[in-house]
């Protein structure tokens, strides 16, 4: 009996020790990166992620705009502002007001488009034209840092981990599907295309909008419904009001959560007609 008890505590052992840890450790430094991709890499492949996903985080390179960005949030746009017309002049370059213009100018070039969304997903198009411009003015700009890049490091940094890691795997598998390659730019927090969705976000809300079988973050109409999509799933409430204090306005937290930046769509989204 001792022998059988013995023998199965030794299978025990073994087996505890041939079976790495799947959690990913954060970490505090740059020289720690590797190891934090290690057991990022064994999370990942529990998780599905296969080949090319796997070999994209293996050559993913530290961020190191995204380690600054996230070492210094006083240096995040609009964290000091409560104005949501000094917010909207900080972030977009110019005045709140020429930002309101320019949204209303790209609304009625694409109300068509903005007409069909709202009726499909009961989102307005001043609420989606102002986060398109919020985010990469209007796809003017949809960032330079490699995406996986982007995503490993935020995830890794202690202050977001472990909250980002689930979009860092979301982003290998991504690579997986073909939808970004492993060098594909976007945000220095792994954002993708037009609306600089997170790719854990993309995976679950991201449509195929304009029917050509695929869907394409750098595609404005894929993008733009994937926004609507993700709003009424998180709660958007067709026809109701989205000033702050209502329902609407809350949902608008799933999409960033910041306060501020809150504050500045539902302004500029007020003013556009």
């Amino acid at each position: 009996m001792i022998r059988a008890n013995l023998l199965r505590a030794a299978a025990v052992l073994a087996t505890l020790v041939a079976t790495p840890a799947l959690a990913a450790q954060c970490i505090t430094s740059q020289g720690q990166f590797g190891a934090y991709k290690q057991g990022l890499g064994q999370q990942a492949a529990s998780a599905g992620v296969g080949q090319r996903g796997l070999q994209a985080l293996n050559s993913a390179d530290l961020s190191g705009i995204t380690w600054r960005f996230e070492s210094n949030p006083a240096s995040q746009s609009g964290v000091s502002q409560g104005d949501p017309a000094a917010f909207l002049a900080k972030r977009s370059g110019s005045s709140a007001q020429a930002f309101v213009s320019q949204a209303q100018s790209r609304k009625d070039r694409n109300a068509g488009l903005f007409d069909t969304l709202e009726r499909q997903y009961g989102v307005p198009g001043s609420i989606l034209v102002t986060i398109w411009g919020l985010e990469t003015s209007w796809g003017g700009y949809t960032g330079q840092t490699p995406i996986v890049d982007g995503a490993v490091t935020l995830a890794s940094y202690c202050r977001r981990h472990p909250r980002f890691e689930t979009h860092a795997v979301s982003a290998l598998r991504l690579v997986d599907q073909g939808a970004i390659a492993a060098n594909t730019r976007g945000g220095p927090s792994g954002e993708l295309g037009h609306m600089q969705f997170l790719a854990g976000n993309w995976e679950r809300f991201g449509v195929d909008a304009d029917g050509n079988g695929r869907r394409d973050p750098y595609s404005a109409t894929d993008a733009l419904a994937s926004a609507a999509n993700m709003l009424r799933q998180n709660g958007w409430q067709a026809g109701q009001p989205f000033g702050q204090g209502t329902r609407n306005f809350n949902v608008l937290s799933a999409w960033n959560d910041s306060g501020n930046y809150q504050r500045a769509i539902a302004y500029a989204a007020e003013r556009i007609r």
